[in-house]
């Protein structure tokens, strides 16, 4: 599971053990928001500001409160101008965690869809121009009237986290943001485009964690949840 959430004197100490005096690491947690309510779920809502699934967030306490345990304090948070990542870092505070302020990154917002945002699933198939990749709903490379394709994503992402850790070198980061914008972080992280980062499962309340180390990323972990035993599932 790596380093525990706190960056304590002690997991200072622990890094420096790891990689050397003088040299600095930088760990960004990136959260994807809870569950939409269920209407939106019937649409392609991409960056459309839809609200949380009240029913959801009951059922998903124990969750947060393994979030709010497992993220670092103190640390940096960041959510991007739509409501459901500002309420999911807020139920995440109610879990546990010490509340903080809240940078909002317009650059770490969903894969924008144009004029295809917001249609239902059917109506939003017809109009593609090439095949849809498997594991996300619009191939890499299709652009949208109006809207991103997801390289365009990757390319405003990137510089995003750049700059977050430029700003925050040595700290942690906690981004609550969208399964399209941590996909893209990881493919900035990687060096590599699309199509390989949209076959990552990237779930509601899901853990995706970076480091930058002297300048060099590495991907620490991808889609991590709390355990549940067997019995309990």
């Amino acid at each position: 599971m790596g380093e525990p959430g706190g960056a304590s004197a002690e997991v200072a100490a622990a890094r420096r053990s790891r990689y050397g005096d003088g040299v600095t690491t930088t760990r960004l947690f990136l959260v994807r928001h809870a569950l939409v309510e269920p209407s939106a779920r019937m649409t392609m809502y991409g960056a459309m500001d839809v609200a949380l699934c009240d029913l959801a967030l009951r059922e998903d306490a124990a969750h947060y409160r393994w979030l709010a345990a497992r993220l670092p304090r103190p640390a940096h948070w960041v959510v991007t101008p739509l409501g459901r990542t500002r309420a999911t870092a807020a139920a995440i505070f109610a879990a546990g965690h010490p509340e903080a302020p809240l940078e909002t990154a317009p650059e770490l917002i969903e894969q924008r869809l144009g004029e295809w945002e917001g249609l239902p699933h059917d109506s939003f198939l017809e109009r593609l121009r090439h095949p849809p990749h498997p594991f996300w709903s619009i191939a890499a490379e299709e652009r949208p009237p109006g809207g991103e394709s997801f390289s365009d994503v990757i390319a405003r992402v990137g510089p995003a986290i750049d700059g977050l850790v430029e700003a925050h070198a040595g700290g942690d980061v906690v981004i609550v943001a969208h399964g399209g914008s941590i996909r893209a972080a990881v493919a900035h992280a990687m060096g590599v485009g699309g199509d390989p980062v949209l076959a990552l499962s990237i779930k509601n309340l899901s853990l995706t964690r970076l480091e930058k180390v002297a300048g060099t990323w590495r991907v620490a972990a991808v889609n991590e949840e709390p355990f549940t035993p067997p019995a309990q599932r």
